[in-house]
């Protein structure tokens, strides 16, 4: 099950406001007048703004003794890590789980010539929406940088900050499945089944308790140790969205803390433009959601996937192959049963890891034969590894024991003796844990180009970025060829509509091993990191010659996107923009290339307009 290998991210300059699209620019311009008088700056450690021992004290009775002061694991390393902290920390470097049991730590280590995890002033270790209100509250009366952490998977550092209060929300896991859930002030609507999670619980908690334990499905990501309510807020896709939908699509309710400190509820009938906009508007720029209840659904009989690589003997049967997976794929995988990947990797190879739902493992079968038999019947071409589909009860998918039992290696656990027996994840996703990104980029792919007619544009743009970056095909990151219901609740998010007329996402990046300040053993090579950010970006330019003007997933995204506004939300940024001056307009929360952060410097402490 492998996925998000490799990353993304052409070092462009940082985003002028002069270079926006026109109507971008009277929204940034619009914002910059709201916030004229508004607070100028926030206050370091060592300001004469800094709040007191005493002040800080109060915080912490006020969240019940929540109040922590992060440090790094690494920090007392020396040279040989014989610190304990630094040994455990070392022994579990590639443990997400107990990354994310450290409120120092994030599940990325940094991105060269961007960013470094380091860990804020404060935290407050949230256990309801009271203490998170409280740490919102105090931030904002002592113009505080804040901070917003469930899973800490950003890839830009968004759950990241030096100098900064924490609002830790990792101990908010709780998991509740209803049969009947009406949404806060929606009467007359008609109850469905729903899960309702808590702000700091991972896919693999959400899985567990509605998949495993209740035989239903809800969407979520593919990574089990995503937080719910990154993914959700950023959009979100998993393995089968062409068929349920984004993670956003999902949402039917959130409790929200917003800039004022008040703890609301978001749904379509109160608050409905804050419940829009955080489906899909970026987390950590809006307010704090604390919880969300999402819909399930019926779950298919059977999960199951494809997997194999093929290799070719020359360019022009590289090129041949690649001709024949896209037309394949328009005719064969374009619907809703298939997600997940191709890639065309480096000695002219093709890899598939792809999923399906919906099917039994000879329907799958008889899916792939037609390609198979094509490669067989050419002396250019060579199973490097023969594609073989396998099918499991869909209640398994996610079933630890079930995969201790029936398929040791697949997922790997939490190797904490005390951790619980559910929390694994796919062995695929293990070397995402703790890396160090070079670079990372994204393209929404256009269905258009599965036509007759521009099917070879495409397979030209493939060749030509192939021969510079791996390059990646993410089909169940498109919603094209998805199904009627899943496209039309998708459609109703605060994500750029792109994603509706996408067959694909295309992923093209770059990284290192885990290299966190002070990390004995850990070293970057810097120049290596921004000669591979040359060959991805050469590589994504290869790709935008025939979508000039294509969109970017926020979540996978290069750090330094030019136009993010338009390449995160097209269309749906100014009614994003709006949402943001009326729950936060101070500009409370910040994020890098967050709804409103035009406004302020790099590091999120300055206002600039």
């Amino acid at each position: 099950m492998k996925r998000r290998d490799l990353l993304k991210a052409a070092m462009a300059s940082p985003l002028l406001l002069a270079a926006l699209p026109g109507g971008l620019v009277s929204v940034c311009a619009a914002a910059a007048r709201g916030a004229a008088g508004m607070l100028r700056s926030r206050v370091r450690p060592g300001d004469a703004g800094w709040p007191s021992v005493a002040q800080w004290d109060r915080l912490n009775r006020a969240t019940g003794g929540h109040l922590l002061k992060p440090e790094s694991p690494f920090a007392h390393c020396g040279i040989d890590g014989s610190d304990a902290a630094c040994k455990e920390a070392l022994q579990h470097i590639k443990n997400p789980f107990y990354i994310g049991d450290q409120p120092a730590l994030t599940q990325t280590s940094g991105w060269a010539d961007a960013w470094l995890s380091q860990p804020s002033a404060y935290a407050v270790a949230a256990r309801n929406a009271s203490d998170v209100a409280a740490a919102v509250n105090f931030a904002r009366e002592h113009h505080l940088r804040l901070v917003v952490k469930g899973g800490g998977h950003s890839y830009q550092g968004t759950s990241d900050a030096p100098d900064s209060l924490l609002v830790w929300t990792r101990a908010m896991n709780t998991v509740t499945s209803h049969d009947a859930f009406v949404a806060q002030g929606c009467v007359g609507t008609a109850p469905q089944p729903a899960v309702t999670v808590g702000a700091g619980a991972m896919w693999i908690d959400a899985y567990d308790a509605v998949t495993t334990q209740g035989n239903r499905y809800v969407q979520g990501g593919g990574c089990t140790t995503v937080g719910v309510a990154g993914l959700v807020q950023s959009g979100g896709f998993g393995s089968f969205s062409k068929q349920f939908g984004t993670a956003a699509a999902g949402l039917i309710e959130a409790e929200v803390v917003t800039a004022d400190g008040v703890v609301r509820t978001a749904n379509a009938c109160t608050n409905p433009e804050l419940f829009w906009a955080i489906k899909g508007g970026g987390g950590g720029s809006l307010g704090v959601v604390t919880r969300l209840t999402l819909r399930t659904h019926a779950l298919p009989e059977f999960f199951g996937g494809v997997f194999g690589a093929i290799q070719a003997s020359s360019d022009t049967a590289y090129r041949a192959l690649i001709a024949k997976a896209i037309e394949f794929y328009q005719a064969s995988l374009f619907n809703p049963h298939w997600g997940e990947q191709m890639s065309l990797r480096g000695e002219r190879v093709l890899r598939v890891s792809m999923v399906f739902q919906g099917l039994d493992k000879a329907q799958a079968e008889k899916t792939w034969q037609p390609l198979i038999d094509w490669v067989n019947e050419r002396k250019e071409y060579a199973f490097v590894e023969p594609l073989k589909a396998r099918a499991l009860p869909a209640r398994h998918f996610w079933d630890a024991e079930f995969f201790r039992e029936h398929a040791p290696g697949l997922m790997v656990a939490d190797d904490r003796p005390e951790a619980p027996r559910n929390r694994v994840l796919w062995k695929g996703d293990q070397g995402q844990v703790g890396w160090f990104i070079h670079a990372y980029q994204s393209i929404w792919m256009p269905a258009s180009l599965l036509r007759k007619d521009r099917q070879s544009d495409l397979v030209d743009a493939l060749f030509a970025a192939a021969g510079k970056w791996d390059v990646e095909l993410h089909f169940n990151k498109g919603l094209a060829g998805g199904g009627d219901d899943a496209i039309a609740r998708s459609r109703d998010t605060a994500t750029n509509p792109a994603v509706l007329e996408a067959f694909a996402l295309a992923i093209i990046g770059s990284s290192g091993s885990p290299a966190y300040p002070g990390m004995p053993g850990a070293t970057v090579d810097i120049a290596k990191a921004r000669d591979d950010a040359k060959h991805v970006s050469a590589a994504a330019e290869a790709l935008r010659k025939i979508v000039p003007d294509a969109g970017a997933y926020v979540s996978e995204s290069d750090y330094f996107q030019a136009s993010w506004q338009s390449a995160f939300w097209g269309t749906n940024y100014s009614r994003l923009a709006a949402a943001k001056r009326k729950y936060d307009p101070e500009g409370l929360f910040f994020v890098h290339h967050g709804v409103g952060s035009e406004g302020w410097s790099a590091d999120g402490f300055t206002r600039t307009t």
